[in-house]
């Protein structure tokens, strides 16, 4: 790792920087393969100069990170060291079973969640959940992609827990555990269930009702029924759907 701290033991603006990149690489919300925001636009994200930026940059790509195309930007190629266990959640796929097998993967995790989020989420953390539910509606409602919303409200009542290893699982297997994500990855940016949104929308406004009820029970019940569904919809997908969706891609 390129050494970027200052003698004194406080971290350089570079270094900063090159560890929030860092951190969001590890925890899959870039996924090799996947270009990093513009200079200008980490520039107004971080707030510090573009001697900063290019710094940090520089860094990530001696770590073995990232690296730079001329001319079209900068690609995250790591990290090399990722763990097998969990790099299922962040590799690119087009057959149903990895998204069938992630999701049941998922149902042992984020319905116990659901449960004790009814039970131990704080006023604060219930209306965060609610405002992902409104902001998930919202981009429904303008016709806008709706990934990241999807991501926020699952990490929304991964926090409600009040237990951390519940957020940090989601924060490490990152926004690709949405299983849109990925898929549309390989179709060349066809969405394969383009008209799920509304449903999906339903399902999220139960389990935050449910939540919010603090009823353990129906949490359960209201998060099995979502991942139960999102399986279904995915195992509704056949190969020739598939195939035909990436011929429109192409």
């Amino acid at each position: 790792m390129l050494n970027m701290k200052r003698s004194g033991g406080r971290p350089s603006l570079s270094f900063q920087v090159a560890d929030a990149i860092r951190g969001q690489i590890e925890a899959g919300y870039y996924a090799p393969g996947d270009k990093l925001p513009t200079e200008p636009a980490l520039i107004e994200k971080f707030g510090f100069s573009r001697t900063v930026i290019r710094e940090a940059i520089a860094a990530l790509r001696a770590d073995g990170l990232v690296e730079s195309r001329h001319g079209s930007g900068v690609f995250v190629i790591g990290p090399r060291q990722s763990d097998p266990g969990l790099r299922l959640f962040t590799e690119e796929t087009s057959k149903i079973s990895d998204i069938i097998e992630e999701l049941e993967l998922r149902i042992g995790i984020e319905v116990e969640a659901a449960a004790l989020a009814a039970v131990r989420s704080s006023p604060a953390q219930e209306a965060e959940i609610q405002s992902q539910v409104n902001i998930f509606a919202g981009l429904v409602a303008e016709g806008r992609p709706t990934d990241e919303a999807d991501f926020q409200f699952h990490m929304a009542i991964a926090a409600a827990t009040n237990n951390a290893r519940f957020r940090t699982f989601l924060e490490h297997i990152g926004r690709r555990m949405i299983p849109r994500v990925k898929f549309r990855t390989v179709m060349g940016g066809v969405d394969p269930l383009p008209s799920r949104d509304g449903p999906i929308l339903d399902e999220h406004r139960k389990i935050a009702e449910a939540i919010m009820a603090r009823d353990p029970d129906r949490a359960r019940e209201a998060m099995r029924r979502h991942l139960v569904t999102g399986i279904k919809r995915y195992r509704s997908l056949t190969p020739w759907q598939i195939e035909q969706k990436e011929d429109e891609s192409g």
